[in-house]
């Protein structure tokens, strides 16, 4: 019994490893298993890829005899099937809804829906601007404006031996474009200021260097309002060293951003933003957290040498908040990249030696067990110093607290001797319970100075390795297409060339995250010691006081 589908819509496949279908065109489906919404099959022109689920209506083909040895040929609905659906009363699946599964598909989070593209920069937007598809029921070219990988670029099959494609089309080396462009799928003009350079470093290859580096504050938000105060925001002020010129920008700003920047770089590990929150977005400490995670997102950003200097990160920086026909402008230029996914690995220059494989895979091997550690050790020390700040900002002011009331009771105990001597005692003791009272409330302020601020720290490394599986996942699948062809002799079709362009961009991103690393680590475990010891001094200077009391009793 083969397994079919009934395509209910057309459909115009965007990336690798997608295929096109027709309204009513018939499909073989390679499995019933629907993943993330899409279903993988054979159209009638023989392309096998993947399509969404919601686009076709699953039917099977009883290829069984009859008594007599005739065909029993039947098409039947398959009933249990996600996809069975009375459809004469159902429209078009949506773009948005396509767009969105592409978006699941590539690993692209949303945390939350705090802020939709609403604004003033936005509210006229068409759906070509905005970037998705434009394509109907019944329009089978695909869009010109499409946002997904791949678009606008002839994909051309070459050659490869007996290498074939992975049949796990939902694997993320599939998804990022790593396998089309290993397979010399990929193809594209390069501008000389698009190419990215890898260098050969000291400890291996790295990104060269960013000649222009620049920095960028982020001011302490303000509230803004829209349609007459029914709707309200946070609007953040940046200001890029390099321009000197602020912009204001708000999260889901950011968030679109991100979002372009998981789509292009493959294996560039972007930093996780700070979480939304769908309410108390006003609340002040929900504000200050947000400002303080964007402000690392912002500084790691900056100090990637591939990261800072691209379009996009460049057009969110330095467009004026106040130029609405700009800022959709560079919008549209972004969502329309061709060098994304697949593409994108074109644009590496490698050095000029080739790496050695299997040191490469040593390497990639290493760093694994690395990050899989630093990710274990990371959870633990963020339980830790959590468990440590609530000790602080409860049980140890308490404890202080009660401290200073057991003095204050001895003093009011001693006020009944009614000697005039004593009284200068009785204030010595009176001053240490206030000391101590004190004392408590530093601890319970304290956390915010110096444990806060690790935690933070550890929130935006703990993104990073997020990334890393999938990055790796890239990089060894590169590596496996290159054994396959060295085993059966097609090394010479440039596998192994674009293996290595992939291997010496992973390896170059290992070398920057390690760097930024030691920097950042270094400089935390510093600010956290001087405000440890500002923080005893602190208390040590407000004892010393109280012992002065008694020289004076």
């Amino acid at each position: 019994m083969a397994l079919r589908a009934r395509a209910l819509y057309d459909f115009i496949s965007e990336n690798p490893g997608e295929i096109s279908v027709i309204e009513n065109e018939l499909l073989t489906l390679s499995s019933e298993e629907v993943v993330d919404g899409w279903l993988e099959g054979t159209n009638t022109r023989g392309e096998t890829g993947l399509f969404p689920a919601s686009y076709v209506e699953i039917i099977r083909t009883d290829t069984s005899l009859h008594d007599n040895g005739t065909p029993a040929s039947q098409d039947y609905y398959y009933q249990n099937s996600p996809q069975r659906r009375d459809t004469s009363n159902e429209s078009t699946p949506t773009n948005s809804t396509i767009y969105q599964d592409r978006q699941r598909r590539q690993s692209i989070q949303s945390q939350g829906s705090d802020e939709d593209w609403d604004d003033d920069w936005d509210d006229s937007v068409t759906s070509e601007e905005r970037g998705g598809t434009s394509e109907k029921r019944g329009n089978t070219q695909p869009s010109s404006t499409n946002n997904s990988v791949s678009r606008r670029t002839t994909l051309q099959s070459k050659s490869t031996g007996t290498v074939g494609k992975n049949l796990n089309r939902f694997s993320t080396f599939v998804k990022s474009g790593g396998e089309a462009f290993v397979l010399g799928e990929a193809s594209g003009l390069v501008r000389d200021g698009e190419k990215i350079f890898v260098d050969m470093g000291q400890y291996g290859p790295e990104w060269q260097d960013n000649p222009y580096p620049f920095t960028c504050t982020i001011d302490d938000p303000t509230k803004q309002t829209k349609f007459k105060g029914m709707k309200s925001y946070m609007s953040y002020g940046l200001t890029p060293s390099h321009t000197q010129s602020q912009v204001n920008r708000r999260y889901k700003h950011f968030d679109w951003l991100y979002a372009r920047l998981v789509e292009k770089f493959p294996v560039i590990s972007v930093p996780h933003l700070p979480e939304k929150q769908a309410t108390g977005r006003f609340e002040e400490d929900f504000i200050s957290k947000r400002r303080k995670g964007l402000i690392w997102w912002m500084n790691h950003m900056t100090s990637h040498p591939i990261l800072s200097k691209c379009d996009v990160f460049q057009h969110f920086l330095t467009c004026s908040s106040n130029d609405e026909k700009a800022w959709k402008q560079g919008k549209r230029k972004a969502e329309k990249d061709h060098l994304v996914g697949a593409n994108f690995f074109l644009t590496i220059c490698p050095p000029a030696l080739p790496l050695d494989l299997q040191e490469v895979e040593s390497n990639i091997d290493g760093f694994k067990t690395f990050t899989k550690k630093m990710d274990e050790n990371l959870i633990q020390v963020n339980v830790t110093i959590n468990e440590f700040a609530r000790k602080q900002i409860t049980g140890f002011k308490k404890e202080y607290q009660r401290v200073g009331q057991a003095f204050r009771l001895l003093s009011q105990a001693f006020e009944f001797d009614q000697q005039v001597y004593s009284v200068p005692l009785n204030k010595a003791i009176v001053h240490t319970g206030e000391v101590y009272e004190t004392i408590g409330d530093y601890f319970a302020e304290q956390p915010r100075q110096d444990l806060d601020p690790i935690s933070d720290l550890l929130a935006i490394y703990q993104g990073h390795l997020a990334n890393f599986p999938d990055i790796i996942h890239v990089q060894k699948g590169a590596l496996t297409k290159a054994k396959e062809s060295q085993k059966d002799g097609t090394a010479g079709g440039g596998i192994n060339d674009r293996c290595n362009i992939i291997s010496c961009a992973t390896l170059a991103e290992i070398q920057h995250f390690h760097r930024i690393r030691v920097r950042d680590f270094k400089a935390q475990m510093q600010y956290f010691l001087q405000q440890q010891i500002s923080f005893f001094q602190k208390i040590t200077g407000k004892l010393e006081e109280a012992l002065d009391m008694y020289d004076q009793a």
